[in-house]
């Protein structure tokens, strides 16, 4: 699962190239995420991403990240209606931050640039704000601006949490089998979850860890996110005609003390 997922052609964003480009403020429109299964979650969303999407852990190139399941299978965004609107209270950062992004650089990937998705229905030469006005940022790409530097904030929190987990070897492997009532069959694989059970066994001094650093409520909130699943498969029953679809059968697979796998 890459960063860039649904950004068709991701540009460094100058005031020279793109000063005469506006942007057309984007009401409810995700039709740029329709075919996105997964985004990546930032710690500080899991309270309300919890409430509405399965949170699991998966491998994003040599990283484990957090991720908000938007669909059960490939190619498949459940909360896309064929309007283009979004049917969920909470929308995650990672697709509100579109069509801007933050793009690693450099060899070590140490350097990191503002770019846009150049093939976003949005920039218009016509209609819309501008982004630059005498060679500096406008309000609205200021605001862009400031919100990706937040969420690169959040990121890097998120990932020391995951090697928090890590190092706890709390992580272990998560399956799912999902049965639907006219005999169609899928599985989900290759996902992480925390083990409650090594969770609740940790030594005193590790739990006040987690709990002072505020991590503890991510924990429980990815934990008790797994009621959603079942809410994922009502909607794929929805979209099948499936009207009384079978429950997730769940299953889990501890994981062998160390580096997890690449």
């Amino acid at each position: 699962m890459a960063n860039l997922l649904f950004y068709e052609n991701p540009v460094a964003l100058n005031k020279v190239d793109h000063k005469d480009i506006k942007i057309k403020p984007m009401v409810n429109n995700y039709t740029f995420a329709a075919k996105t299964n997964s985004v990546i979650l930032a710690g500080v969303e899991f309270t309300e991403a919890a409430k509405e999407y399965p949170i699991v852990f998966a491998q994003s190139g040599e990283r484990i990240v957090p991720v908000a399941l938007l669909g059960l299978r490939n190619e498949e965004n459940l909360f896309v209606l064929e309007d283009g609107s979004w049917d969920a209270k909470y929308v995650p950062a990672f697709v509100r931050r579109y069509p801007f992004v933050l793009a690693e650089t450099g060899e070590d990937g140490s350097k990191r640039v503002v770019c846009i998705d150049e093939n976003f229905d949005g920039f218009s030469k016509s209609d819309g704000e501008p982004l630059f006005e005498d060679d500096e940022p406008t309000p609205i790409l200021q605001q862009a601006l400031d919100f990706l530097d937040e969420y690169q904030k959040q990121y890097m929190r998120t990932e020391l949490f995951v090697k928090r987990l890590k190092e706890n070897d709390l992580l272990m492997s998560l399956n799912a089998k999902i049965d639907m009532t006219d005999g169609a069959q899928f599985a989900l694989t290759g996902l992480q979850a925390v083990d409650e059970k090594k969770l609740l066994a940790m030594s005193d001094e590790k739990a006040l860890e987690f709990f002072r650093s505020g991590e503890l409520a991510w924990v429980y909130c990815h934990l008790m996110s797994m009621g959603s699943m079942g809410g994922m498969v009502q909607r794929i029953g929805k979209l099948t005609g499936v009207d009384e679809p079978a429950e997730p059968e769940k299953s889990t697979t501890k994981r062998s003390r160390g580096r997890p796998k690449k």
